[in-house]
């Protein structure tokens, strides 16, 4: 793409899930006693959805009454950069099996902090776009 054609393009939603693998770090966006949230969480993508890890706190209080959130991440370059937002649920996980898969997922804390809960974003909508970074346009 040709930053002279446009700034920034919509991607697939494929290009969108292939993004979010190549990131570690996205923000959860909730809403807690009507009030937005946004967490940073480190995560993994999972199929078609992405897996973080939690300790008990507002973030999982809040899922628990509402599991509709939003989940973004991005990056980019001296050229340009990416967005990808993700509508859905987060679902704590808590089948035997699954729990075992995620073990096995390479999705350590940042902070030393003890964080036994899984939680997974599947999500019902994914939107992405790409942006050319340059300079302002004379008009």
């Amino acid at each position: 793409m040709s930053s002279m054609d446009s700034p920034m393009t919509v991607v697939e939603e494929d290009t969108c899930w292939g993004y979010l693998d190549t990131a570690e770090v996205g923000r959860l966006a909730t809403s807690a006693d009507n009030q937005p949230q946004i967490f940073p969480v480190n995560y993994v993508v999972d199929g078609l959805s992405v897996v973080f890890r939690t300790a008990a706190g507002t973030k999982l209080d809040e899922m628990v009454r509402n599991s509709a959130v939003a989940f973004e991440a991005d990056g980019w370059s001296e050229q340009g950069g990416w967005s990808v937002v993700i509508r859905g649920t987060a679902e704590v996980i808590t089948s035997p099996e699954e729990l075992a898969l995620c073990e096995k997922m390479p999705l350590r804390p940042w902070v030393p902090t003890v964080k036994k809960t899984w939680v997974r974003v599947q999500a019902s909508s994914i939107s992405g776009r790409t942006f050319a970074f340059g300079p302002e346009p004379t008009e």
